[in-house]
């Protein structure tokens, strides 16, 4: 039986005890299908827990996402890592910046690539960039939203929605002040407005500073921006040492995106590293239980598979793709029967 990591919540939960958990917090509901118009979700009872759980983890409902490092060993250009997504079956994909700005710097149209996409029904959920808007030092910080700048510009070109906003350059010294990061996050955001994309505060449990959920929620809740969010990992969460209950205390617009791995049995916290992450629903890090309860807040996040094992990368990429669609997929099965719907 695998044991679950420590110093993390209780295994156990009921179908009363999860659906109760962060209901009580829930406004307006947001839960909707794939496509669907606005007035569509007058069918779903705000104010029945059981029918908003089954409604976000309706299989239909769910918004499964390829994070391209699953197939980064693969060594494949931006275009067959699309190829790859839409040949397995995802609903969107997220791709990363150095890819990107290779397609484009190598006379490649970003705009062919959004086509292709959208004519496959694809969507861009987000992107995962570097740029270092978050550090102390000013002349770094300027260079950091110039290349902020240049990163939305050539995610807009390609559709996209969102970009990840790691705290890139503030990762060795501990100390950062979060209401300065705080300020520096509006500005950011800010930025992404000019481009329709909303930048999200991700946690990086490795990391000196915003290694913990509540550090990236501290920020995101002091920026005072209306469009503020975070970017949560199932690996980081781990690593960082935050409970995975805590992201059912946000609404789903909070946490629109979610990384999804797995944690391997008899790591310690504070060795293990990226490419330790496995298949999510084999390990230890009771994914489909934080399904089921994120499913009780209204709707699930986009769920977006991000690996970096070194196994995985010797697959065919389309195997790979394709079992980690597999293995969400089961999660979410899974947390259907968790919640009793």
């Amino acid at each position: 039986m695998a044991k679950k990591p420590t110093g993390d919540a209780p295994n156990s939960l009921t179908r009363r005890g999860l659906l109760a958990g962060s209901f009580g917090a829930l406004g307006a509901l947001t839960v909707l299908p794939r496509g669907a118009r606005g007035d569509d979700r007058d069918a779903i009872d705000p104010h029945d827990p059981a029918a908003v759980a089954a409604a976000s983890l309706d299989d239909e409902r769910v918004i499964y996402c390829l994070n391209t490092s699953t197939i980064r060993g693969q060594e494949l250009s931006l275009e067959e890592e699309i190829k790859v997504a839409i040949e397995a079956g995802y609903h969107a994909i997220e791709p990363w910046m150095n890819k990107i700005h290779a397609h484009r710097d190598g006379g490649g149209s970003l705009a062919d690539l959004r086509k292709q996409l959208e004519d496959a029904g694809v969507t861009v959920e987000s992107a995962i960039g570097f740029a270092r808007w978050i550090v102390d030092d000013e002349n770094e910080r300027e260079q950091g939203f110039e290349q902020a700048r240049r990163d939305l510009e050539a995610l807009a070109e390609l559709g996209a929605t969102r970009m990840a906003a790691p705290p890139s350059g503030a990762t060795q010294e501990a100390g950062l002040n979060l209401v300065r990061a705080a300020e520096r996050y509006h500005r950011l955001i800010e930025l992404g407005k000019e481009f329709n994309i909303v930048p999200m505060a991700e946690v990086w449990g490795f990391s000196a500073n915003l290694s913990r959920l509540g550090d990236a929620v501290h920020v995101a809740i002091e920026s005072g921006h209306p469009d503020a969010c975070v970017l949560p990992d199932v690996y980081h969460l781990f690593k960082g040492g935050s409970s995975d209950v805590g992201l059912a205390l946000l609404r789903p617009d909070a946490r629109p995106v979610l990384h999804m791995n797995d944690i391997p049995e008899g790591i310690p916290r504070d060795v293990i590293s990226d490419r330790d992450r496995i298949w999510p629903g084999d390990g230890v890090g009771r994914v489909p239980q934080l399904l089921a309860r994120l499913a009780a807040t209204g709707r699930l996040p986009v769920l977006s598979l991000e690996l970096f094992n070194e196994d995985y990368w010797k697959l065919d990429p389309l195997v790979a793709a394709s079992t980690g669609l597999e293995k969400m997929r089961a999660c979410v099965a899974t947390a259907r029967e968790l919640a009793g719907v």
